[in-house]
């Protein structure tokens, strides 16, 4: 279904070495999920190039970040990205999905089963997961590439976060007006801003005009998140950090 040389050749230019097999598996897993986007809202993107570029390509940027046999966990992680691409490409990361609707992690369990990933998935709200003893502070890396703005992000992410981990939030242009908000919540939450990193990566590989802007903004953990965090939803999106 994919085009297998382009999305080695992408996954090159990241420093992401991608074996036949894996190959194999992201083009099953591109099928999978235009399968079941037939049944279930799971992405806009169904076309074989936007599926590499803007789904593949921009989840394995989060790969340098992802040390070696790390723990990782993904919060809202809709349709799978960025988490499922870094667990075919790095088979020796730990990682789990956590998501508050349960037909998306049916169609996550399938993709988990047909592609024998070492993933675990949850169902569960973000600010209630935060909170569970199972997954609080346990991650070293937890990550989202969700709409939120980046200090809500912040306080439903870094509580899963281990101290000397970090949170990684892949976001767009807009992210530079949230910086210096995200910063002083992600102090209230025992984290610090450590990297803005920009990246750009064509949207057409055979046109060198038209490219889409991914940030990855990054935040490690220096102290536990003190327990009144996260809070309700409710309180969240009434008064942000």
């Amino acid at each position: 279904m994919i085009d297998q040389d382009l999305l080695r050749a992408y996954a090159a230019d990241l420093g992401v070495a991608l074996s036949d097999a894996q190959l194999v598996q992201f083009d099953r897993y591109a099928e999978l999920l235009c399968e079941w986007n037939e049944k279930m809202n799971l992405t806009g993107i169904t076309d074989p190039y936007g599926i590499v570029i803007r789904h593949f390509t921009d989840s394995l940027t989060l790969c340098q970040y992802v040390k070696e046999g790390a723990t990782l966990i993904d919060v809202g992680t809709g349709a799978g990205f960025p988490a499922i691409p870094v667990a075919i490409a790095r088979p020796d990361v730990t990682v789990t999905l956590l998501d508050s609707l349960k037909k998306r992690l049916t169609f996550l369990d399938a993709v988990v089963e047909a592609l024998s990933l070492p993933c675990v998935t949850v169902h569960a709200r973000a600010e209630d997961g935060g909170h569970s003893p199972d997954l609080r502070e346990r991650f070293d890396v937890a990550t989202a590439r969700a709409v939120a703005a980046l200090p809500t992000l912040c306080e439903y992410c870094v509580p899963f976060v281990k101290k000397g981990g970090v949170f990684v939030a892949l976001k767009g242009p807009e992210v530079t007006e949230q910086l210096a908000d995200a910063k002083r919540a992600a102090k209230v939450l025992g984290a610090a801003f450590r990297a803005d990193d920009a990246m750009q990566i064509p949207v057409n590989p055979k046109a060198d005009e038209e490219v889409f802007s991914r940030r990855l903004v990054v935040f490690e953990k220096t102290a536990p998140t003190p327990k009144a965090y996260p809070r309700p939803a409710a309180k969240i999106a009434k008064k942000p950090l």
